[in-house]
């Protein structure tokens, strides 16, 4: 599936399950781990461990069988490796806390990229 597939179903489903401030950032020209990564926020453990699920769901649905939820026993976390797009879930502390949005967001020299 084309990833700018995978990603409108990524970003429709955190929508329809009422994900809070997604933020969806370009790793093309930063990271060879992935094209993208989508963060956002759910407000409880249950909201996020469902968002998590329901994306499982979809990502299986569209025809990605090889995705996966890492963090399954965090009340604060999840990770959604949906192959060429990693998703993080968030409750909004930790997310705060860690910030991903303002690291990825910036600008890397070429070199350092190849993480």
């Amino acid at each position: 599936m084309e990833v700018k597939k995978i990603k409108k179903v990524i970003e429709n489903t955190l929508n329809k399950n009422k994900a809070n401030n997604i933020v969806t950032i370009n790793l093309k020209q930063k990271s060879y781990i992935a094209d993208y990564m989508i963060v956002a926020s759910g407000t409880s453990s249950r909201h996020l461990q469902a968002l998590s699920e329901n994306l499982l769901t979809e990502l299986k649905k569209s025809g990605l069988d090889n995705c996966r939820i890492e963090g399954y026993d965090s009340n604060d976390w999840k990770l959604v490796d949906a192959i060429d797009i990693i998703v993080h879930l968030f409750h909004p502390d930790k997310r705060s806390f860690y910030d991903l949005e303002k690291m990825w967001s910036e600008d890397l020299p070429k070199e350092k990229a190849l993480i």
